[in-house]
């Protein structure tokens, strides 16, 4: 009987549509820098379900399809973790399984990292071998480790690719006359706050005079959040532009859009960027612009000084970024709420409407790429986004 978590495997699974379809060539060119890296004659990508093991990319022998029994990496998928064995003959796991035996293949050496999707649920793995007995450098082991996080890029890449187009027309609209709603009421306390503050009666009354400009500043406030959930609303309304965009120069861009709050805050922002975007120079200035406020406003709320860094990594058919802070970070259990629309992340003394991330979102995903959030090595919360490469 499957459980629930091979029910959720198997969904995962066919979100990235690699079942029966030709190797995509991006993950043989993974799969053989495995085996260069490894120094071993064969690897191979296994995606693994309740059933079966489907070897969706290999060098070295030609891709097919086992049983899940029969599989070496079945054995290990079921604690999932990186593996090295020097020596399969030896290894109680796999004394008796038939690609040791001599039934199927005569594997001796055997290493393998588990490849885990975003939502943490493992689905199969990247495996070399030989039929040598050998054994795996500590910075191999590590590089095997790192290309099994690369396939698992590929295959995210592959499905927001397939997703891309997908909109929430009803929270557009939604949004859209919410805000239009809002704003003309507001304007017309705006008017009647401006015709009070300007009376004559009031040079005798400086209690309600501070209390009409503390009125004033709400409105504004109130004001500037209509305005953001505005243009969230507009987002998704058309496909963005597709033009090369310096990730350096967009970075510089947003530090001067935001240099009122850098200097308020003392924020400091670092940029280790070596990448060219193909993406919309709007959305995506927007994009880093409230990634970067958003790190500074919570970091700035729990009195410390603000640190950014922001830093590119060139994956095959893409680039990711993150956007580190030193502030509170995030709850694991919230690093997804975050990203809906007006959630607040259960912080209510720090300005604004919850927005900023949702609008984030959208963009990302208009450009049919991903975002999410993990621990920093600050310690505060790393935001990072998968873009993949699409020309103009």
């Amino acid at each position: 009987m499957s459980t629930v978590q091979d029910v959720t495997r198997r969904e995962m699974i066919a979100s990235y549509g690699v079942i029966g379809a030709p190797p995509e060539p991006d993950l043989e060119g993974l799969v053989q820098l495995a085996a260069t890296v490894c120094g071993v004659s064969t690897a191979v990508i296994n995606i693994i379900d309740d059933r079966f093991q489907h070897q969706i990319a290999a060098v070295g022998f030609t891709p097919a399809v086992c049983a899940r029994e029969d599989s070496m990496c079945a054995v290990v998928f079921q604690h999932p973790g990186h593996v090295v064995v020097p020596d399969a003959r030896e290894d109680d796991r796999f004394r008796d399984n038939p690609f040791v035996t001599g039934e199927i293949a005569d594997v001796r050496f055997y290493a393998s990292s588990p490849l885990i999707t975003p939502q943490g649920i493992p689905i199969g793995t990247l495996c070399v071998f030989d039929e040598e007995v050998g054994e795996l450098a500590p910075e191999d082991s590590r590089a095997l480790a790192l290309l099994a996080h690369q396939v698992v890029d590929v295959l995210e890449l592959r499905r927001l690719t397939h997703e891309l187009g997908q909109s929430n027309e009803q929270l557009e609209r939604f949004a859209g006359q919410i805000s239009h709603d809002l704003r003309n009421p507001l304007m017309a306390l705006a008017g009647f706050i401006e015709l009070a503050a300007d009376s004559p009666e009031l040079a005798g009354a400086p209690q309600a005079a501070r209390a009409l400009s503390r009125a004033e500043s709400a409105a504004e406030r109130m004001g500037a959040m209509i305005g953001d959930l505005y243009a969230y609303a507009r987002l998704g309304g058309s496909r963005p532009r597709r033009e090369t965009v310096d990730l350096g120069d967009l970075i510089a861009a947003v530090g001067d859009d935001l240099d009122t709050a850098l200097a308020e805050t003392g924020a400091r922002i670092e940029a280790h960027v070596d990448a060219s975007l193909h993406g919309d120079p709007t959305l995506l200035r927007a994009l880093l612009q409230n990634l970067i406020a958003n790190a500074v406003k919570f970091t700035a709320a729990t009195g410390i000084t603000p640190r950014v860094v922001i830093r590119s990594h060139r994956l095959t058919g893409g680039w990711r970024l993150t956007v580190d802070d030193n502030g509170p970070g995030v709850p694991a259990e919230r690093r997804e709420a975050v990203f809906e629309l007006m959630d607040r992340g259960g912080v209510d003394d720090v300005p604004g409407l919850g927005i900023g991330l949702s609008t984030c979102r959208r963009i990302v995903e208009a450009h049919g790429g991903r975002i999410g959030i993990d621990e920093a090595e600050t310690g505060g919360a790393s935001v990072w986004i998968v873009i993949p490469d699409i020309a103009a």
